[in-house]
């Protein structure tokens, strides 16, 4: 049984169909990419999964429970952490204090016992910083984590981002084109985090890109979508070589051909 599935998922603005009839499972474990060009539906699904949209037919289900009613907040609770296109970070704070900010659903707290920082507050602030070192560890962020990420270059705000995002100890990660702006290095060490984060940490990973490199090096399937419709869904190498998929993108039937 699939881990996490959209069932039928359809979406319009304004008359525009966004997403029509759109289904598809993910597994545990897995990378599971959503490709399309520009307007495609790709980031509506992550907005309606997030619960920005609500969906006009169909239902996503996490481990059999339906999560497309459920109130944006306990989207976080459900085990779901997102990265955004446009990075979403506190940047007049340090790299450290963000990372703990990404603990925030973990925190079993009141006004009262914050304010006499009671025995359990402690307790969850020295838990926060440990996750926060670990995955300074994990991601290669020592020299950053006492910076302000104001300062710092575009590519370790992202890497910070996605740190944040683990934070959150999620059971399903949403990465919204993650190698967007970085440079081929930055892209290759995203690649190998990937890898690990999927590997090491067992976490299933939904993920939206348009780097078709990135996505035929990191996915194990692949779900393509023009215009909110499937064109066509399974491993890597039959989708980015159908003819419909290179016709969407650029008109070419040999563009994402391996030499």
């Amino acid at each position: 049984m699939a881990f996490f599935r959209a069932e039928n998922i359809s979406i319009s603005f304004g008359g525009l169909k966004a997403l029509n009839g759109v289904s598809f499972d993910v597994r545990k474990g897995e990378i599971f990419s959503v490709i399309g060009p520009n307007g495609a539906g790709k980031t509506t699904i992550f907005n309606c999964i997030n619960r920005f949209y609500d969906l006009d037919e169909g239902a996503f289900v996490l481990e059999d429970h339906v999560i497309s009613k459920i109130k944006p907040h306990e989207v976080a609770e459900m085990g779901i952490a997102r990265t955004f296109q446009n990075i979403e970070l506190f940047k007049n704070t340090t790299v450290l204090d963000n990372l703990i900010l990404g603990r925030h659903r973990r925190r079993r707290s009141n006004v009262f016992t914050e304010i006499l920082f009671s025995r359990s507050v402690q307790k969850q602030e020295l838990e926060s910083r440990e996750k926060a070192e670990e995955i300074i560890d994990f991601l290669d962020l020592e020299a950053y984590r006492e910076q302000r990420v104001i300062n710092l270059p575009y590519g370790v705000q992202k890497t910070v981002e996605l740190g944040r995002a683990l934070a959150m100890d999620p059971k399903l990660l949403l990465l919204d084109e993650p190698s967007s702006g970085l440079n081929v290095e930055e892209t290759e060490d995203l690649s190998f985090w990937m890898s690990d984060i999927k590997e090491e940490l067992g976490i299933t990973i939904l993920l939206v890109e348009h780097n078709m490199r990135f996505v035929q090096q990191a996915s194990d399937r692949i779900l393509a979508l023009d215009f909110g419709e499937i064109i066509t869904q399974g491993n890597p190498k039959d989708v980015l070589n159908h003819p419909e998929v290179m016709k969407a993108y650029l008109g070419e039937e040999d563009v994402f051909t391996q030499s």
